[in-house]
């Protein structure tokens, strides 16, 4: 691997031009595409071959606005007034009025029909209903609903519009996200010393960013994506991409220091550097394409939107980087006298001068038990609250309490209960007879529903367009993410063989709250398989780089912990509640159901990354000196400058992500951002000194007859370094002698 990308690389610095045309060739072809077809995204959870989802199917074919869209507007009346007072009935009317004249609006039920006011008569709620999904729901006719609760407030009535379509639509990129890659900059500019390096490192990430991106989008007319799934590949674009520059760019200069040609010395750091890229983007793509194998559409087009545009970042990384590093030939060197250049050269150690990087890793290796004990102690204190990890997805009780879906929500859960937020819809179908004969197998079931646990209330069958269904609405006494909820549910599924017996009628629990749930599960059920996945993957990749059995279930651990104390971070904070208003976190409950399935796919491939970095120079200097405990700290000294940059730049990025107000993207960025932290300073530039420290020359055992089945990937480029060394030695041996 590492020649065919040395020669990569100087196909690319010789065909600069080219190479460069072809990447803002692509870039406009896919912006052009995503102006001409659009990029619609869609945000719907479905679960296929689950009850709730074949009965949400049916639904939508025979009562589409049960499996539609909602809205909802919340009317509240002065303080000591009632809703049922003349004035505010007939401003409630005119609303009812103007909501029905809204775009693609089905039905609008206004709160006399529909028995939807609060039992002190002080809030009544106006139900709309839409024949098509949220991702189609128009703009357009979200205003028009927002206007018609607007003309109820001039008559002193509090309004709030909540419902299914103030769910999460359209990319989310703002001022903290260019904060974050300002910060990325600055980071880069401290690291090279050299504005131009910086800018250099920067231009190649941020085209891949926008060429990955704008491939995903236009990919939407095509295939269902969501907004989240663009939020997330935009997030990890940008991490992986300017981190992957950096890699390369930072071994280019070394070498420019040490007077190797421009051509030559980018060629070389494509094909060492750039193995090391490419070797950890492969795990990245693989732990993100493997989310498909759950079987949940927007997981897997979130996984492969990602995992795409982690791709495109690899790409840009061996291709883009030498091109441009073309552009700048010997200009990128650090020049003499400079900071930059005692850098480099406190790297290769010809100054004799000890770094901040050796210092550190001879503190920790300078009692490596020690340092064990109490980083894996730490990171086990952090991962104690997974024990209490619940999964769910967020509906708009998680939404900022300023939110119009906010208020209405918390309304809603305080007037009429929690349930009434997420009611469960029972679809009751008898196999053959008339309406007559449905409808009263339906009130049949409607009656023994009202009789299980935790129901508050149970609203008459509603036919639908096949006659022997009819629809019944359960409105639970606990909310959408309560555990009492979801045991509900159960509750129902189990007492349905008997219900058909009773009545005639097969049950089945379908709506938002019941797909919810059985999204949350599948992903409950998928998690361990998952870890035991990426966990043997990560042992055989890295047995297959390293040749050692220590190395691998070393890296294997420490990825675990790392994941373990993020992910217990995220519970103490948007379940707990710990630290919530000072990090404006709106909401505590249930962890995002995907998150931490998403979370182990991500950090899998920076854990593998930095590991790759990290090791690889401890090995070469292991190699040469043969000192097990030397190799640990010079081996550092190359490198661990470059992946404390990487890991501020990371962790930067993704922190740039925590302000949004997105119940979705906030709980990910924190993760993946604490995460980076913890594995990059905590594991691998820590606990993986000190396990080295204490293996001594164990730790780079390999039984000779594994080592002879297992392929050699030369990721690290020993083969090029070997042959750069050779090349002046055999120039000299078959120089002719002079003449006398």
């Amino acid at each position: 691997m590492a020649v065919l990308l040395h020669r990569l690389g100087h196909g690319a610095y010789r065909h600069r031009k080219l190479v460069l045309g072809i990447w803002l060739f692509v870039l406009a072809a896919l912006i052009t595409c995503v102006g001409v077809f659009g990029s619609k995204l869609d945000d719907r959870f479905s679960v296929p071959g689950t009850e709730s989802q074949r009965a949400l199917d049916s639904l939508s074919k025979t009562l589409p606005e049960a499996s539609g869209a909602s809205a909802q507007i919340v009317f509240t009346a002065p303080e000591g007034h009632r809703v049922t007072e003349a004035p505010y009935t007939a401003a409630i009317a005119r609303a009812v009025a103007e909501a029905d004249r809204a775009p693609q609006v089905s039905e609008v039920v206004d709160p006399q029909s529909s028995g939807a006011v609060s039992g002190d008569r002080t809030t009544a709620i106006v139900q709309i209903q839409y024949p098509v999904q949220t991702a189609e729901v128009r703009t357009s006719s979200v205003d028009a609903i927002q206007d018609a609760a607007r003309t109820a407030e001039t008559d002193g009535l509090r309004t709030s519009v909540g419902g299914s379509v103030f769910n999460s639509k359209g990319v989310h990129v703002g001022p903290s996200e260019i904060i974050g890659v300002a910060v990325a900059l600055l980071v880069l500019v401290v690291t090279f010393g050299s504005l131009l390096a910086a800018g250099m490192a920067l231009l190649p990430a941020l085209i891949g960013v926008a060429v990955g991106l704008a491939g995903l989008l236009a990919l939407a007319p095509a295939v269902s994506i969501s907004s989240t799934a663009v939020t997330l590949a935009l997030m990890l674009g940008l991490a992986v991409g300017i981190d992957y520059v950096l890699f390369i760019l930072s071994r280019h200069r070394q070498q420019l220091a040490r007077g190797t040609d421009p051509k030559e010395s980018v060629a070389l750091a494509v094909g060492t550097a750039g193995s090391a890229v490419v070797f950890a983007g492969i795990t990245v793509i693989i732990a993100l394409a493997a989310l498909s194998v759950i079987g949940i559409p927007f997981l897997t087009t979130m996984g492969l939107g990602a995992a795409g545009a982690v791709l495109v970042a690899v790409l840009a990384a061996i291709t883009l980087v030498p091109a441009v590093a073309g552009f700048a030939g010997s200009r990128l060197a650090p020049k003499p006298g400079t900071r930059a250049a005692r850098r480099a050269a406190d790297a290769e150690g010809a100054t004799g001068r000890t770094t901040l990087g050796t210092r550190w890793t001879k503190w920790v290796i300078a009692k490596p038990l020690l340092t064990v004990l109490a980083v894996a102690g730490i990171l086990v204190t952090l991962a104690l609250p997974v024990m209490d990890l619940r999964l769910a997805l967020p509906d708009n009780g998680a939404a900022p309490h300023a939110s119009t879906e906010r208020k209405a929500y918390d309304t809603i859960s305080e007037k009429f209960g929690p349930g009434f937020n997420g009611p469960l819809l029972v679809l009751a179908e008898t196999d053959d007879g008339t309406a007559a004969t449905s409808s009263q197998a339906g009130a049949q079931v409607a009656e023994k529903l009202s009789t299980l646990k935790n129901v508050k209330a149970v609203l008459p069958p509603q036919p639908t367009g096949d006659p022997t269904q009819s629809v019944i609405t359960v409105l639970p006494a606990s909310g959408p993410d309560s555990v009492r909820t979801d045991q509900l549910v159960r509750d129902i599924r189990e007492a349905a063989p008997g219900l058909r017996d009773d009545t005639g009628a097969s049950v089945a629990v379908t709506g938002t709250t019941a797909v919810n749930i059985d999204v949350s599960n599948r992903l409950s059920d998928s998690l361990l398989p998952f870890v035991a996945i990426v966990v043997g993957l990560s042992l055989l990749l890295l047995m297959i780089v390293f040749r050692s059995l220590v190395i691998p279930v070393k890296a294997a651990v420490g990825f675990l912990l790392s994941v373990g104390a993020s992910l217990g971070l995220v519970v103490a904070v948007f379940q707990w509640g710990w630290l919530a208003d000072v990090l404006g976190v709106p909401h505590s409950g249930p962890v995002v159901s995907f998150l931490p399935i998403i979370l182990i796919g991500v950090l899998f491939g920076l854990a593998m990354d930095y590991e790759v970095f990290l090791v690889s120079g401890m090995r070469e200097e292991w190699a040469h000196t043969g000192r097990a405990r030397q190799s640990v700290v010079d081996g550092a000294r190359h490198s661990v400058r470059v992946v404390t940059a990487a890991a501020l730049i990371m962790f930067t990025v993704f922190a740039g992500f925590f302000p949004l107000d997105d119940s979705l993207i906030k709980p990910i960025a924190f993760a993946l951002a604490v995460g980076v932290a913890i594995d990059a300073f905590a594991v691998r530039m820590t606990l993986v000194p000190a396990v080295l420290a204490l293996a001594g020359r164990g730790a780079w055992w390999l039984p000779a007859w594994l080592d002879r089945i297992l392929p050699d990937l030369d990721v690290e480029g020993s083969s090029l370094q070997k042959a750069a060394l050779a090349a002046p030695a055999e120039a000299e041996r078959k120089e002719p002698e002079p003449v006398s």
